[in-house]
């Protein structure tokens, strides 16, 4: 500090530090001090010169630069992500470092050399929410950023953090040789899955208060400051199977998992539960709960507060009460509603199979009318299947899928799931605006809903900002990366990808969605035209091949409702000389 009056001023702040700093001193203390030395001598110190800014100090593990504009400071993460990446392979597993930097616009107050003010504690947070060898944008910066640097930005929503009132809009640059699909969110922030819990008797009603209590811990978790949670679907991918902990954390890309079980007898019920470190295997917390048989529904709230408690003492009794999610009260209409699900997940967009999944779900209507649910995914069936042409498109079908999206929102206005399925199915009836409203409100709830995320990507996509869209598609996929929909959610980012002009992107993205569904016909529809922009005649009429395998029927006027008129005049020579192609 000096004697001379503080200055205040605009400016671009980037704060750095090493992922997992503490680990690496603990493995390797002097080695990791003499590398990290080395870096910012050799690499960092250069590259904040070379782009304009200054280092304003240094911490060990890791700095603050000040620069005069958020591209500047983006240019020089860049630069020294790269810069890193290149000097890690040069060492030997395990032993690289991985910084993770931050990047905020906004005013500083200058005292001799040191800065302070709530920019530069943004700048922080963003640091700490960055992937380790990522980098994390403010809203403000991404403004800065957009058209002047050549970036892919995809949007992190928005994060509650440490000693903010308010949350931060945070945005994660995608870097260069990350992997085009959606690999899963290894993140240096606690990430945590929750695993079915397992049923140790035959008692269906026990089994639904378990699959019960996973979805409100699940719902709970993903509301908590700082955590990051795998979305429900994918860690009922793993519901029946025999799982190594360690294997599960590794394959969904967590730190922490939550296990229990229900053990039912003729008078009471135990749940267990158990919290692991999945990288040490270390038991955290161990639960054990007993009730009566009666009162087996009544001690899902229980468990769900001992849980979390253990977690993040802040959340309350209020909180938990806000996303209770609203469940039938006869358990045959949840059955319904799970058979209806199971459908879909194993028969794919035809005919046959949504008319099965719809009638399953018009029993469970009958059985509990105030399930809603039900009516949200009916209306979605219902107003996707038209899109598709496996529903007939006409004006009774419509109403009733509106019908059913708006019981569903009068009914279950807080149930995240719920409110994703209805903004899909607005947006298929061509109410788009007001289905982004309600997805919105869907990723308030939960934000690890990634049917959700993926549907506002739909919407954007649809609404010309496809930009956009496809960011929020691949994110809404890497939240959920063993999800039994990513095959249909990959052949819509397919499609997309081929809209906004990407055709090599389109094409892998194809491939990948034709290996994760092959049962659904738009994937190797989208190769095929794909192929022909490219073209590769020979291979667009084999993947058209497959396409017209899974659905013989597909005609001009459909391929045009889903692609577009280019992509159906580009495809329509190959169609008229199919002998089962639809005239």
């Amino acid at each position: 500090m000096t004697d001379s009056p503080p200055e205040r001023r605009s400016a671009a702040i980037l704060a750095a530090d090493v992922a997992g700093y503490s680990r690496l001193m603990q493995t390797a203390e002097e080695a990791t001090l003499a590398a990290m030395q080395a870096h910012e001598r050799e690499l960092v110190e250069p590259a904040v010169t070379s782009h304009g800014g200054r280092i304003v100090k240094t911490t060990g593990d890791g700095f603050l630069a000040e620069f005069a504009s958020a591209p500047q400071a983006l240019r020089c993460a860049l630069a020294i992500q790269n810069g890193m990446a290149a000097r890690n392979a040069a060492v030997a597993p395990g032993l690289g470092i991985a910084l993770r930097i931050g990047i905020h616009v906004g005013d500083v107050i200058s005292a001799g050399a040191d800065i302070f003010g709530h920019s530069v504690n943004v700048a922080a947070r963003l640091q700490a929410l960055a992937e380790p060898g990522g980098i994390c944008l403010s809203d403000a910066a991404c403004r800065e950023v957009r058209g002047d640097v050549n970036v892919e930005l995809r949007d992190g929503g928005q994060r509650y953090v440490k000693n903010f009132a308010t949350p931060l809009h945070v945005h994660h640059v995608v870097m260069a040789d990350a992997p085009p699909a959606y690999p899963p969110p290894v993140t240096d922030r606690p990430s945590i899955a929750i695993l079915p819990f397992e049923t140790l008797s035959r008692n269906r009603r026990l089994e639904f208060m378990a699959d019960g209590l996973v979805e409100d811990l699940t719902a709970l978790v993903a509301r908590m400051p700082g955590f990051f949670v795998i979305a429900r679907a994918s860690a009922f991918a793993y519901k029946g199977r025999a799982v190594d902990i360690r294997t599960v954390a590794r394959e969904l890309g967590v730190r922490y998992v939550v296990t229990g079980s229900c053990r039912g007898c003729r008078e009471r019920v135990r749940v267990t539960t158990q919290l692991t470190d999945a990288e040490t295997g270390e038991h955290l917390w161990d639960g054990r709960f007993d009730a009566p048989c009666s009162d087996a529904f009544d001690i899902q709230e229980d468990i769900a507060r001992a849980i979390v408690s253990e977690l993040e003492p802040e959340l309350n009794r209020a909180e938990l009460t806000s996303i209770q999610r609203q469940r039938p009260d006869n358990p045959d209409a949840w059955d319904c509603y799970r058979q209806a699900l199971g459908a879909m997940a194993f028969g794919g967009w035809t005919e046959d199979t949504v008319a099965a999944a719809l009638g399953h779900l018009r029993r469970g209507i009958t059985l509990d009318p105030q399930f809603g649910l039900a009516h949200a995914y009916y209306a979605l069936l219902l107003a996707l299947g038209q899109q598709l042409g496996v529903v007939p498109a006409d004006e009774a079908h419509r109403a009733d899928a509106m019908a059913a999206a708006e019981r569903a929102l009068a009914l279950d206005a807080g149930n995240s799931e719920a409110l994703g399925y209805v903004a899909c199915a607005l947006s298929d009836l061509g109410e788009r605006r007001r289905a982004e409203d309600v997805v919105q409100r869907a990723l308030e709830i939960d934000p690890s809903n990634a049917q959700a995320r993926v549907v506002l990507g739909a919407i954007e996509a649809f609404e010309g900002d496809c930009d956009n869209g496809i960011v929020n598609m691949r994110l809404g996929m890497r939240l959920s990366p063993r999800d039994r929909r990513l095959g249909f959610w990959a052949g819509l980012l397919a499609l997309f990808l081929l809209l906004a002009g990407r055709t090599e992107e389109a094409l892998a993205e194809a491939r990948t969605a034709c290996r994760h569904d092959s049962a659904f016909f738009l994937s190797p529809l989208v190769e095929s035209i794909a192929l022909l922009r490219l073209g590769r005649g020979d291979d667009a009429r084999a993947a058209l091949q497959e396409a017209l395998r899974i659905r013989p029927n597909l005609a001009t006027d459909q391929i045009t409702r889903l692609c577009g008129a280019e992509a159906a005049a580009l495809l329509e020579p190959l169609l008229r000389h199919h002998p089962r192609a639809a005239a």
